[in-house]
């Protein structure tokens, strides 16, 4: 094996697990049987690789798959231990426990692995995992813990060539287990953390996008997020507690959408653009459902929120001065009060959402102090989005008319399109079309006098449309 920045070096039975290796592959080719093998991509190339049985106990869960990125951090402390000593039976023990936890919580056994483990039990192995040729797992670690429990003996394996680094780990284990035919994929956080990964790694976001079967401006879209949710983390900060990236697994859809309202709000007005994020993220924390999340526009904190927040979540500092970055000179804008406002209440709730996450590290004091707020700020924000509710609902209506009219107007910019077409192939059905164009006619002067009869000062366009429909019947 070669050596390489970040790898996690060779585990305690690496000689034993070679030597076994060895001997097994030995045998298998020299077998008259049908041989198995399993297809990899060997730096960037397709390679076949020989499959045999290896003992399931002598073998090691790989310390840096990225299947269980995002949860190490359940418990700091582990987490620690398996940077330290990722081979000790402590931080093998801890990796077991991740592989059969719930990805948004960790405390939780995840259905999916009592599936695959209920499979593996009635059919065994449909496909083999994959090793280093000193037993380290590349692919099938949640496998090779559900057939420990279930006190299966062996697992098939294909093993990597002898001249293996970890980069090669980590991109193997990549690209399998982004094919169709992957039976548990990738957590939401620990896909975000595994693109960000490839990119610092110097891989094309185009490249990356195409392994992950998903457009590059979704690639966008997913470090944009994950921007989001390591700076939510890093404010959700108070004494030696603080939220997790795996705290935001089930908002996936949420921070995707408060992306999309982001970029669309930035072409027009930057400022609002940053008080709609805020404002929005401060509800994803607070885990509202996605319809009311799309209520949450950049006005909502001052047409709807300020006046229903508790005292102590109304105040907020004042916009920072303009600072100058040393050593370029470069003034940086400061920030606006209304955003600082809009942050301050968001960074209130985040960490008394970390405050309760931590119940049992921190004092009743503090955690009662912590319910009060974030419960303060729920309240509030659930009174505020009633009122945004019905004022949506008014626009919509007061949208739809306008919008149909606009839909009826590419249908007739299409019709002439196609009328073109089929001149051009002499197939246009001529009484077909008359029939149309009377139904339009007279679909124009029900319009014409609606428009009378609602609208007070006709515009342009609705004074165009009386006196053509008065001139016809005239």
């Amino acid at each position: 094996m070669s050596r390489d920045v970040g790898d996690f070096g060779r585990p305690p039975l690496a000689a034993e697990n070679t030597d076994l290796v060895e001997r097994r592959l030995k045998e298998a080719a020299a077998g008259t049987g049908l041989q198995e093998t399993l297809t990899i991509e060997w730096r960037t190339k397709p390679q076949v690789v020989q499959v045999i049985d290896m003992p399931v106990g002598s073998l090691y869960y790989n310390p840096g798959t990225h299947r269980i990125r995002a949860q190490r951090s359940f418990d700091p402390q582990q987490d620690r231990r398996l940077d330290e000593d990722p081979w000790s039976d402590e931080s093998q023990s801890y990796l077991q426990y991740l592989l059969q936890a719930e990805p948004s919580d960790p405390s939780k056994r995840d259905k999916d692995f009592e599936e695959l483990k209920q499979s593996l039990n009635d059919f065994r192995q449909n496909e083999p995992g994959l090793i280093t040729p000193d037993g380290i797992l590349v692919n099938g670690n949640t496998r090779a813990a559900a057939l420990r429990e279930l006190g299966v003996a062996s697992i098939r394996v294909g093993v990597l060539p002898d001249s293996y680094t970890w980069a090669d780990i980590n991109q193997v284990e990549l690209s399998l287990q982004l094919r169709h035919d992957t039976r548990r994929p990738y957590s939401y956080i620990n896909r975000l953390l595994t693109i960000d990964e490839q990119v610092e790694a110097g891989r094309p976001l185009k490249e990356i996008a195409r392994e992950f079967r998903i457009r590059e401006a979704t690639a966008e879209q997913d470090l944009w997020v994950l921007t989001c949710l390591r700076d939510l983390r890093d404010r959700s900060a108070t004494g030696d507690v603080q939220l997790r990236l795996l705290d935001f697994e089930d908002a996936q859809e949420k921070l995707r959408e408060v992306h999309r309202a982001y970029a669309k709000e930035s072409k027009g007005d930057p400022r609002k653009a940053e008080l709609l994020k805020e404002n929005r993220l401060a509800a994803v924390v607070m885990e509202f459902s996605k319809t009311d999340v799309r209520l949450i526009e950049a006005d909502f904190r001052t047409r709807y929120l300020d006046h229903r927040l508790p005292d102590e979540l109304k105040a907020a500092p004042a916009a920072a001065p303009e600072r100058v970055i040393p050593g370029i000179g470069r003034a940086v804008k400061a920030e606006v009060p209304q955003v600082a406002a809009a942050r301050a209440f968001t960074d209130s709730v985040l960490r008394a959402k970390a405050v309760i996450r931590a119940e049992d590290k921190v004092s009743s004091a503090q955690f009662d102090k912590a319910v009060a707020v974030f419960e303060g700020a729920h309240r509030a924000v659930e009174d505020a989005l009633e009122p945004a509710g019905k004022d949506a609902r008014v626009r919509k209506r007061k949208q739809a008319a306008p919008d149909r009219l606009h839909d009826a107007c590419q249908d007739i910019e299409q019709c002439i399109t196609d009328m073109v077409l089929a001149r051009g192939s002499r197939s246009l059905d001529e009484e077909a079309l008359d029939e149309a164009v009377l139904k339009l006619r007279a679909s124009l002067g029900k319009l014409a006098l609606a428009a009378a009869q609602s609208i007070e000062v006709p515009g342009d366009g609705i004074a165009w449309l009386l006196d053509a429909v008065r001139e016809e019947a005239s």
